[in-house]
């Protein structure tokens, strides 16, 4: 129990000394920032505070925003970072800041919006934060991505009720359930718009058992996942590990490839773990007795247990080390991490390598036998008939 109470102090403490309400547009912007423009898509409750905009309550709508933030000077700051406003009006040169906010009021100015922003692949990245997030957070997290990672894909962020307190935990869980079918409505529209070729959807811990949960909607409603979101990226999935093989199975057979990147080391998760009755959860949980059987489903799993990431609780290492930051834009880009592309995980394996540590490839899967791995693959290519067989109907 002691250590559990360490880690969500530690939690707690980690954004206490951080300014709040920084989001009011500075007066002044330097001249040699980087200006990043995202789609913000959120469920949560307009704020009447210009500098917070929205709240951590449910709000009864989704609202749409563009908004620009400015990343500092290279020369100022590191891959990774998130140089996080001192005061109530950041300065441009050293810190992040948003400078312009503008309301979408139509489809017509969300078509507007990509047309502006949309590469040549005609690209969509969906980035889906996760627990423990203000507004604020999501938009500079997301907005840091999209910069060091380099994608060119039309950048939208999809922002959920979280209250960003460390001991809402369950009160941030129940806003991600209601924001599901929101999430199921933005990835339709985004797939079945005619401007859009190519979906790919970034998660990050509670965050990805939205994604899933969305996901698995979007399945049951149309039958099958549109065929234009062909990448998911879960980020220390904060999935129970039983919960994920029934969202993985629902899903149905046609399914866009997954890339899960997991730490055994992620104290987060570990608390997660706790809260949650023990259930191990996706992101924390060395499951590599399984890597054939996920290789068949097209899901694969990086370790980066052995990546450094200037998170002390090891949860955000997907955003903050630079090593995962430069190999994460291949698959932001598109490009496959598994079968014959595998330089991806062997490359993550080199970078830990020169700073004298080490990372594997791993897939995972549920924590079952190798046969019952196999039955579920096998269970993927047919239909349930709902029959009883010794007593039990196949789940």
């Amino acid at each position: 129990m002691l250590p559990i109470l360490l880690t969500l102090c530690l939690f707690a403490n980690g954004c206490a000394t951080r300014a709040e309400n920084v989001l009011e547009p500075p007066a002044v912007t330097a001249g040699e920032v980087t200006r990043v423009n995202l789609l913000v898509a959120t469920t949560r409750k307009p704020s009447k505070d210009p500098g917070r905009l929205y709240s951590g309550e449910r709000g009864t709508a989704i609202s749409l925003d563009s908004v620009t933030v400015t990343i500092p000077p290279d020369r100022n700051r590191k891959i990774g970072q998130i140089q996080w406003p001192s005061r109530l009006l950041p300065d441009p040169d050293r810190e992040f800041a948003m400078v312009g906010v503008d309301k979408v009021a139509t489809e017509r100015q969300v078509f507007d919006w990509f047309r502006k922003n949309r590469n040549a692949k005609r690209q969509v990245l969906i980035f889906v934060h996760g627990y423990n997030n203000s507004y604020a957070d999501a938009v500079f997290r997301f907005a840091q991505i999209v910069h060091d990672s380099g994608t060119d894909a039309a950048p939208i962020l999809f922002a959920w009720p979280s209250r960003a307190r460390v001991f809402d935990y369950l009160y941030d869980k129940e806003s991600a359930n209601y924001s599901r079918r929101a999430l199921e409505d933005l990835i339709l529209q985004a797939s079945m718009s005619p401007d859009v070729d190519d979906v790919t959807i970034l998660a990050h811990s509670m965050g990805t058992w939205l994604a899933a949960e969305a996901l698995r909607g979007v399945a049951m409603r149309k039958k099958s996942i549109p065929a234009k979101v062909r990448n998911v990226v879960l980020a220390s999935p904060d999935i129970d590990i039983d919960v994920f093989r029934r969202q993985f199975v629902e899903m149905g057979p046609s399914k866009p490839r997954f890339t899960i990147f997991t730490s055994t080391r992620d104290k987060a998760l570990e608390v997660s773990r706790w809260l949650s009755g023990g259930i191990s959860r996706v992101g924390g949980t060395d499951l590599t007795p399984y890597t054939a059987v996920l290789d068949e489903l097209g899901v694969v799993v990086i370790d980066t247990s052995a990546i450094a990431s200037g998170d002390s609780l090891g949860h955000n290492a997907f955003a903050d080390s630079p090593e995962i930051i430069r190999l994460l834009a291949q698959r932001l880009g598109g490009q496959s991490v598994s079968g014959g592309e595998a330089g991806f995980a062997d490359r993550l394996a080199a970078a830990a390598g020169s700073l004298g540590r080490s990372a594997t490839r791993k897939t995972v899967t549920v924590p079952v036998d190798s046969s019952e791995a196999r039955k579920l693959l096998k269970r993927e290519s047919t239909t349930s008939t709902g029959q009883i067989v010794d007593g039990q109907i196949s789940y």
